[in-house]
């Protein structure tokens, strides 16, 4: 079965030849359209206020993603909260990071990122574990980081920042495609919602969540990424549709679980308590 066209649930790259999407297409001679499905949206003062969060009480804060960066500096602004010097920014990225430029002076004592994996943002955080954290969240958002955080026994408070909501869809015709590229749970959401489960072609997915989501939906994931084998959702497409071409079956994916993460948070609150300990006896000694 050949298949002709993907749709990718993401904006339309600015510059195609520089998006890895645009090499998939030539080797497979596919086409890509691009369609969000779903837009992110910053929520407003009254309902961060609703929240009791008060931002000048932390050292520190944690964004995972450039909306919530922006809505965190609209807040502030509109409630004329300046905030001070001193405060601390922990990004999941480096491009988060980047990000940040757009509102203060970008200054490495500042401003620290992980290379976007769970295990190296939560170090990360860690290595910072002495502040006061507020932890910047778009909803609704997978609950492992925070669940994460507050093992770890760490100082920190999780304040809704953006809300995500569906887009429009009604122009996109769903079954006209042989691939539906999905990034997140709420793409999952999003498209059941509008359309039979039955009625879909088979999809891509991006992250555990998003896995889990299609699954619970009962949707048929031929593809998923990241994986070794296949680390971007392009790569994932690219191995799904060589198989195809090869005449070979292709396997629905399956969740697994992955015990690595719980080992890794097992080790860091061991490594925390330790510490703690120390530091008790240290000032039990003076």
């Amino acid at each position: 079965m050949k298949i002709d066209s993907v749709l990718v649930s993401q904006p339309k790259p600015a510059i195609i030849e520089k998006s890895p999407f645009y090499e998939l297409s030539r080797r497979h001679e596919v086409e890509i359209d691009y369609r969000p499905f779903i837009r992110v949206e910053g929520v407003s003062l009254k309902e961060f206020r609703a929240q009791r969060v008060e931002i000048l009480t932390h050292t520190a804060v944690i964004f995972t993603s450039r909306t919530t960066v922006d809505s965190f500096f609209h807040i502030c602004e509109e409630a004329r909260i300046a905030v001070p010097e001193t405060m601390k920014y922990i990004c999941q990225t480096e491009a988060v990071a980047l990000y940040l430029q757009k509102y203060i002076v970008y200054r490495k004592r500042k401003i620290s990122f992980a290379d976007g994996s769970f295990t190296s943002l939560v170090e990360l955080i860690i290595k910072h574990k002495e502040e006061k954290f507020l932890l910047a969240l778009s909803e609704p958002h997978k609950p492992e980081l925070p669940d994460a955080l507050s093992k770890l026994k760490l100082a920190v408070d999780p304040v809704i920042l953006a809300r995500t909501v569906a887009a429009d869809l009604d122009a996109v015709h769903v079954s006209e495609y042989g691939l539906l590229a999905l990034y997140s749970p709420s793409d999952v959401k999003t498209l059941v919602e509008k359309y039979k489960a039955a009625d879909l072609p088979p999809v891509a997915v991006f992250g555990d969540g998003t896995l889990r989501a299609a699954l619970d939906a009962e949707l048929r994931v031929l593809a998923n990424a990241p994986t070794p084998a296949a680390p971007s959702m392009a790569k994932a497409i690219d191995l799904y549709l060589t198989k195809i071409e090869r005449g070979e079956e292709v396997e629905p994916v399956t969740l697994t679980t992955d015990t690595r993460k719980e080992e890794f948070l097992r080790t860091q609150q061991h490594k925390l308590a330790k510490s703690r300990t120390r530091r008790a006896n240290a000032e039990s000694r003076k």
